[in-house]
């Protein structure tokens, strides 16, 4: 991880959570459902002392009323959603989802965490009125 971590919003909470990533990703590799990596990656967050959330359900809300909820596959301390994929590639709907994420919950960091035939991770930030999309790849 870089020098930035410090700096980051929530930057050493996601550092472990990107640490556990990969820590199952290079157990498991690629090719399972994302059930699979979920219940792992769980796991190894449990075994590193990172409290965390699965499936937390949050409403969906239209003029003040609620017309829907869903889940979320992972809230990490109560401050970063994450997203967990098994995808060719991180597209712009994965994006989208994890924004919606971000303004239901009320948060403001996301991570896609992609399980794909590479490791692929992203985060997002939302500041309320614009978002900030990192690749953390390369």
């Amino acid at each position: 991880m870089s020098s930035d971590t410090g700096r980051l919003a929530h930057g050493q909470i996601t550092h472990e959570i990107i640490g556990a990533f990969y820590d199952v990703y290079n157990a498991l590799g690629f090719g399972f459902v994302e059930s699979v990596y979920a219940n792992a990656l769980a796991l190894t967050l449990a075994k590193r002392g990172v409290q965390f959330e699965r499936e937390r359900l949050l409403p969906v809300r239209y003029r003040d009323v609620l017309v829907g909820e869903f889940r979320t596959d992972l809230v990490v301390d109560g401050k970063v959603v994450v997203e967990l994929k098994a995808a060719e590639r991180i597209v712009a709907a994965h994006e989208s989802q994890l924004l919606n994420y971000l303004r239901s919950s009320g948060l403001s960091v996301g991570l896609i965490l992609n399980f794909g035939p590479s490791a692929t991770k992203r985060r997002l930030i939302w500041t309320g009125n614009r978002i900030d999309v990192s690749d953390m790849n390369g």
